[in-house]
């Protein structure tokens, strides 16, 4: 199943969900709940509006938690054994679940719940309160004009909404491959390829990394290639397809600013263990990125667009690199 279910689905879901879930069935029902996190048997929060706060529900005790979690689990079609200390797993609605359990978790199972939307931003919902018109504009026009553009920001500042609000404005005739570790994407765009990494079996078999994926997609004839989170080697991949005919690329990375962002790259890049000197990788980074859109979460839980900035292909007299901001918020 994916995250749009049929009818019957989603009857099968609901009941599913009410037997193994039960004391937390109200959070999935509540639109306003975007998380749901699990410290233990009494300590249930929720994430809302990008705050975080208490609820006051509870599991009877850490044997219904861990019951509860090894059925949500076995659903998914993941196994929590007792040599199984993390789970990640994704619902039938889409929803994606971590779970940690003792004794790396030390007070007790440890679940996140990322809630699946069941709708889409459009950019005219977030004008005004995540970013200004001018900045819609601007990236409009680099999105349709091919330009490269990366998406960064903290853990839970709206990454992955803004690549899915940024690929509207792909030609709708365009092929589209997206590569994520977990589907989270809902592009609203017609021709749409989606590739997931998989881990493997129990018998080593039958897992496919990122990288893997990456380098497939190339042979896919992609006008675009998205890419959900880059967090590893594969960096150097999307380096490659960005200066080597498939430009428009759109990809999230986790970086605080502009500057770490190109430096996230860098070591993601050296992470894949190839042998290129610094200078030159980094010359291919700021000939690979045009423009970083980076984003922030405030402490009212308002996730804006901090600042656009555009990436100039040469390097400076030091060897660093040479941006400019042209949007702050």
């Amino acid at each position: 199943m994916s995250g749009t279910l049929s009818e019957k689905e989603k009857d099968i879901w609901t009941r599913a969900i009410h037997n193994v879930l039960g004391p937390i069935v109200p959070l999935f029902n509540d639109d306003s709940v975007s998380e749901i996190m699990i410290n233990g048997p009494s300590a249930v929060y929720v994430e809302r509006k990008g705050r975080i706060e208490k609820t006051d529900i509870e599991f009877r005790s850490e044997y219904d938690l861990e019951a509860g979690m090894r059925r949500v689990a076995q659903f998914a079609g993941r196994r929590l054994g007792p040599d199984d200390i993390s789970v990640d797993a994704r619902l039938p609605d889409g929803s994606r679940v971590q779970i940690v359990r003792s004794p790396a978790a030390r007070n007790g199972m440890s679940v996140a719940i990322r809630k699946f939307s069941k709708t889409t931003l459009k950019i005219e919902n977030i004008i005004g309160s995540s970013l200004t018109q001018e900045m819609a504009d601007f990236l409009e026009n680099s999105v349709a004009s091919h330009k490269n553009v990366i998406i960064s920001g903290g853990t839970g500042t709206g990454k992955t909404t803004m690549l899915n609000v940024l690929a509207d404005y792909i030609d709708p005739a365009e092929r589209i491959l997206t590569i994520e570790d977990t589907a989270e994407l809902q592009l609203n765009n017609e021709h749409v390829v989606t590739l997931e990494s998989q881990k493997a079996r129990d018998s080593g078999k039958g897992g496919i990394t990122i990288r893997e994926l990456f380098k497939a997609s190339l042979r896919m004839r992609p006008d675009r290639i998205i890419v959900g989170e880059c967090r590893g080697g594969e960096a150097v991949e999307l380096l490659q397809a960005m200066t080597s005919g498939h430009d428009g690329t759109l990809a999230t990375v986790h970086a605080s600013t502009v500057h770490d962002t190109l430096n996230r790259l860098e070591t993601m890049a050296l992470m894949s263990d190839i042998d290129m000197p610094l200078n030159a990788l980094r010359r291919q980074i700021a000939s690979a990125v045009d423009i970083i859109v980076n984003i922030v979460r405030e402490s009212s839980g308002l996730r804006k667009v901090a600042r656009i900035a555009t990436v100039e292909d040469n390097l400076d007299s030091k060897g660093d690199y040479v941006f400019e901001t042209l949007f702050e918020f």
